[in-house]
């Protein structure tokens, strides 16, 4: 199975490209570690952010989407930007999206611990959370 794990952080959408297979995890190559929202607000720019993350599912076949959820309200609440482009990605015909919770990840990761330091991955610092949701969704 290959997933994108998505975190979704003020007007930004950072990604992790995942796969399961046999039970073996892999980090394949992505050309796009994240896509930027200029203006959410802008009916073209969502558009194209759309867009740009539908060419990456068909190009990398990737199965399913797992979206690391946010709080709703309070000082940790999302962005209004994050739930537009949650919304965008969401209504990309035929893709499967799931969403996991922080208290979903931690769950998990206390049953199938990382068994690598994340530095050892070469993912990028701000991919961290994508990719711990990433894991975690793929180790049930």
């Amino acid at each position: 199975m290959k997933i994108f794990a998505v975190e979704l952080k003020g007007k930004e959408a950072n990604l992790c490209l995942l796969s399961l297979k046999q039970g073996m995890f892999s980090i394949p190559d992505c050309r796009s570690q994240k896509l930027v929202l200029s203006d959410a607000f802008d009916n073209q720019q969502m558009r194209q952010f759309q867009k740009s993350f539908q060419k990456l599912i068909e190009d990398y076949q990737v199965e399913h989407v797992v979206i690391k959820t946010r709080e709703t309200r309070g000082k940790h609440a999302g962005s209004a930007e994050s739930f537009k482009m949650e919304t965008a990605i969401q209504l990309i015909a035929d893709l499967d999206v799931t969403f996991i919770s922080n208290a979903d990840i931690k769950e998990k990761l206390k049953r199938n611990p990382l068994s690598v330091d994340f530095r050892g991955t070469g993912l990028r610092q701000f991919q961290e959370n994508a990719f711990v949701a990433g894991y975690a969704f793929l180790s049930k």
